[in-house]
C-alpha cells in the first residue's frame, strides 16, 4: 500500500509546517509501516536550528515517526476522522546521527502491541541505510472535541 501526500492529508490533521510525512511506502495491517520525509533547506526550523549548520531537531524526527504510526493506525484499523491521535509515551529514544537538508528520512515502525487502544511501536529512522534515530512510541485515539 502506497499513500501519497494527498491521501496522507485526508487521514492526518497535521498541516504545514507540522506535517512531517511525505509518503507511506508500505503498510501491513497488524505488523509494520514505512514512511518517508524529504528533508529540505526550506523547512522553517532550519532558520534557528542552527544558522550555518542546519540540523533537523530530534524531537521533530520523533514527531515524524509518530505521524507515520498514526497514519498506520488510521488506515489499517478503520479509525474514523472523528478521532484524534494522542501521543502518550516515548521510551528508549536515541539519536545516532544528524539529519540535514537533502536527506530522505525513511521511518520504519513495527507494531509491538495494541492493547486497550494503546498502540506501541518500535520506531527507527534511517538516512540511506544508516540508523539515525530510534524510539519506542505509544499512542492512542480519542473522539475529537468540537469547539
Amino acid at each position: 500500500m502506497v499513500l501519497k501526500i494527498q491521501e496522507i492529508m485526508k487521514i492526518l490533521p497535521h498541516r504545514y509546517p507540522f506535517l512531517l510525512v511525505d509518503k507511506i511506502l508500505e503498510a501491513e495491517a497488524g505488523k509494520r509501516v514505512v514512511g518517508i520525509k524529504n528533508v529540505t533547506i526550506n523547512e522553517p526550523f532550519f532558520q534557528g536550528h542552527f544558522p550555518g549548520h542546519p540540523i533537523m531537531p530530534g524531537v521533530l524526527i520523533i514527531e515524524a515517526m509518530a505521524q507515520v504510526g498514526g497514519a498506520f493506525a488510521m488506515i489499517t484499523n478503520d479509525i474514523g476522522d472523528d478521532m484524534v491521535t494522542y501521543f502518550v509515551g516515548i521510551d528508549k529514544a536515541r539519536f545516532r546521527k544528524p539529519v540535514i537538508p537533502g536527506d530522505i528520512l525513511r521511518m520504519e515502525l513495527d507494531l509491538l502491541t495494541c492493547r486497550r487502544g494503546i498502540y506501541v511501536f518500535e520506531a527507527k529512522a534511517y538516512v540511506d541505510e544508516i540508523l539515525v534515530a530510534e524510539a519506542e512510541l505509544k499512542a492512542t485515539f480519542a473522539p475529537r472535541e468540537n469547539s
